[in-house]
């Protein structure tokens, strides 16, 4: 049975997360430019290309729940009482388009994620610092690092939501 409670739950978890994903978006960008100043090697200047790329994905991304989740929150408590056609109408629909969102970015994570650690398979062996093989090395490191905090993330986000929804279709069925 979904509750008020549930409802705060599911919007600071989802808050957390984004604030997690800018986190980690903004340490991976540090660290990128810090490799490309201070180490300059092959394997560290390719594993600032993705750092920084998927960093500034990771604040964009992280950044759209943690602004909106409060708003978010506020509106769906007060709907639980006031309005409850509008979490059987919009949020239930809402929620079920987002978990599905969520599903297809784990599945794309997941393929980022094997496309880094086959990189730096095919590589390793063979990288030198100065070598291009260095520079592939490098830049799967950083796609399987990045990849595997994403999918982390969303599976965590997934399971909270995966909660939610099955809380809201009891509720619509009331």
């Amino acid at each position: 049975m979904l509750t008020k409670t549930d409802i705060e739950h599911y919007f600071l978890s989802e808050k957390n997360a984004g604030l997690i994903l800018m986190i980690a978006g903004a340490v991976a960008i540090i660290a990128a430019v810090s490799f490309l100043i201070f180490v300059k090697t092959n394997a560290y200047k390719g594993m600032a290309i993705p750092l920084i790329l998927l960093g500034i994905a990771q604040l964009v991304m992280g950044y759209a729940p943690y602004n909106k989740s409060d708003k978010q929150r506020i509106d769906n408590v007060y709907a639980f009482d006031m309005n409850p056609d509008k979490l059987r109408n919009e949020e239930l629909p809402r929620m079920q388009k987002m978990l599905g969102s969520v599903k297809l970015f784990l599945g794309i994570e997941l393929a980022v994620l094997a496309a880094g650690i086959i990189l730096i398979l095919m590589n390793k062996q063979q990288a030198d610092t100065i070598s291009s093989k260095a520079l592939w090395l490098g830049i799967g490191i950083g796609l399987a690092i990045q990849a595997f905090i994403f999918f982390a993330v969303d599976l965590y986000v997934l399971k909270n939501a995966k909660q939610y929804s099955a809380g809201l279709e009891q509720f619509a069925k009331k």
